[in-house]
């Protein structure tokens, strides 16, 4: 399976720490965002990473080249000004990724999410099954407190309360693309759609998981994982 790693966004939030620095490159203390992800997804056995680049993308490619310290091997979905958002960047990005089930991480979540678990999931997704994906959702933060999706007992997302909050993690089967064409699309007109054909699946991770949208989250994940 492979993973495709979200870095495209400029980070605006960020304020004057992404001025000059792409957000995936923002400092955790020994490792930046996107490295913590790169070595915890090759000791999950993720051996392919695909990356989206826009923002001040040439500084991410020459950060993490062609081949990680860990043995991965690196493709490049060039996105251009302005990105592509999430859907259409990973529309974009689908040549790269194959006909299988991917995972997909957001880079500016910092999380210790048992990404080898996740390998499962894409099993269960495509090849005659009506599921096209399975999300990670979690407990709500306070700057999110309404959530975005519910879970019915026998694990589909749905509409309904209790909602809980998308993680920016998820395993995604190209099917629940088809027919899209590029251009800027946000992943929720692919989710929310999805959601009421009961196509997809999720679970609730109730561990580590925090959102790095603002300095002053950032500041209190590095005091969480600054020292390792």
């Amino acid at each position: 399976m492979k993973a495709m790693l979200l870095a495209a966004g400029r980070g605006e939030r960020m304020g004057p720490l992404t001025a000059d620095l792409p957000k995936p490159l923002l400092s955790l203390g020994p490792e930046t965002l996107i490295e913590r992800h790169l070595r915890r997804l090759a000791a999950a056995g993720f051996g392919e990473i695909v990356i989206n680049l826009s923002y001040r993308g040439g500084q991410i490619r020459s950060a993490v080249g062609e081949a990680t310290p860990w043995g991965q091997a690196v493709a490049y979905s060039e996105e251009g000004e302005p990105p592509l958002e999430t859907a259409g960047g990973i529309v974009q990005a689908l040549p790269l990724l194959g006909d299988e089930a991917f995972l997909a991480v957001s880079t500016d979540v910092v999380t210790d999410c048992d990404f080898a678990a996740l390998r499962a999931a894409g099993a269960r997704l495509g090849r005659g099954s009506d599921a096209t994906g399975h999300l990670v959702l979690v407990p709500n933060p306070p700057h999110h407190p309404e959530g975005d999706f519910g879970l019915t007992p026998d694990g589909r997302l749905s509409a309904t309360p209790p909602r809980y909050t998308f993680s920016g993690i998820a395993v995604l089967h190209p099917a629940l693309f088809r027919g899209l064409a590029p251009g800027i699309r946000p992943l929720r007109d692919v989710l929310h759609p999805a959601v009421r054909r009961g196509a997809l699946l999720g679970q609730v991770y109730g561990g580590l998981w925090r959102d790095v949208g603002t300095p002053e989250r950032l500041a209190e994940v590095r005091a969480l994982v600054g020292t390792g």
